[in-house]
């Protein structure tokens, strides 16, 4: 990572437009009380709609880049299923910030072997943050178990897991799309097709496999709901392509670190909009964080 190497303020701006587009798709998912399934679904097929009119006023991706796209395509795949087993057994407030924690500190941690972003000494300080406040939510998690009993504390143990998991999908998913937008082309537009063939490829799967084992209730999701989904996946689309194309503009760690900031809004949304409990000690947790986070992304302090 190179000390010199400071994000433009409109791009910073962008991401952190774009850190609480991801909280607000995500909370749109969590709060989904029929079937969050077909809610994902739909979701999913938003960006396939939204990229297919771009497709055919595009360049051709350049060959180095797809190898990227396929193996982004993959991990997102798990990334779904970790997710959303996440939130089948755990508050947003509680698995948002791990996974979404995790990703940019593995990230760091990883870039130098990589792709050459050498950390610096208030990235370590970032990184320790971000381990501090990941301990605090898990800590925080077990002594709530422990006063609800058994059952709770296996529930919300398989949600940290799932959300650790989910993590290293996001840091999978980083690496693999900041790699692949930059072999995309030499122009912008390479690099918006990079993002079109990105959804285009992503897209279907999940409409698959909710029409493969949640058939009734997708229908009945897309006769009574569908609108909720369009949006939060209109949402779920323009945040994550501000996201990849940030990611040619700058160190991974970086553009990945300061996104990730959605990791408190995710906390404040469970708190305060989906009724959560414990919610100041987990929006401290996210807080500590977010300030991880910020100090990995900023210019050098130390």
């Amino acid at each position: 990572m190179s000390s010199s190497t400071v994000l433009d303020p409109l791009v910073i701006g962008l991401l952190l437009l774009a850190a609480i587009m991801h909280a607000s798709w995500n909370a749109i998912l969590k709060s989904d009380r029929t079937d969050r399934l077909a809610t994902f679904a739909v979701i999913m097929l938003a960006g396939g709609v939204l990229a297919l009119p771009l497709v055919p006023f595009l360049p051709v991706v350049e060959r180095a880049a797809w190898p990227w796209l396929a193996a982004s395509g993959a991990i997102h795949l798990a990334y779904y299923y970790f997710l959303l087993q996440a939130y089948a057994h755990g508050d947003l407030s509680h698995t948002y910030p791990i996974a979404r924690g995790m990703g940019p500190l593995l990230v760091a941690l990883v870039s130098g072997q990589l792709i050459g972003e050498q950390l610096r000494l208030q990235d370590v300080a970032g990184v320790l943050l971000l381990s501090g406040g990941l301990l605090t939510l898990a800590r925080g998690a077990a002594a709530r178990d422990e006063a609800v009993g058994s059952e709770a504390r296996g529930r919300h143990r398989r949600a940290t897991i799932f959300a650790m998991l989910t993590g290293f999908t996001i840091a999978g998913y980083i690496i693999s799309d900041g790699l692949g937008v930059r072999a995309a082309g030499p122009t912008p537009q390479h690099r918006i097709a990079y993002i079109a063939w990105l959804n285009l490829i992503e897209s279907p799967f999940m409409i698959v496999v909710a029409l493969f084992l949640r058939r009734a209730a997708l229908f009945d999701y897309l006769r009574r709901a569908w609108w909720k989904g369009a949006i939060g996946g209109t949402i779920a689309t323009i945040g994550y392509a501000i996201a990849i194309y940030s990611l040619s503009l700058g160190p991974m760690a970086h553009v990945a670190a300061l996104r990730e900031t959605s990791v408190l809004f995710g906390a404040l949304m469970g708190t305060l909009l989906l009724g959560e409990p414990f919610g100041r000690v987990r929006v401290l947790a996210a807080a500590i964080i977010a300030l991880g986070l910020v100090l990995m992304n900023g210019p050098r302090l130390f």
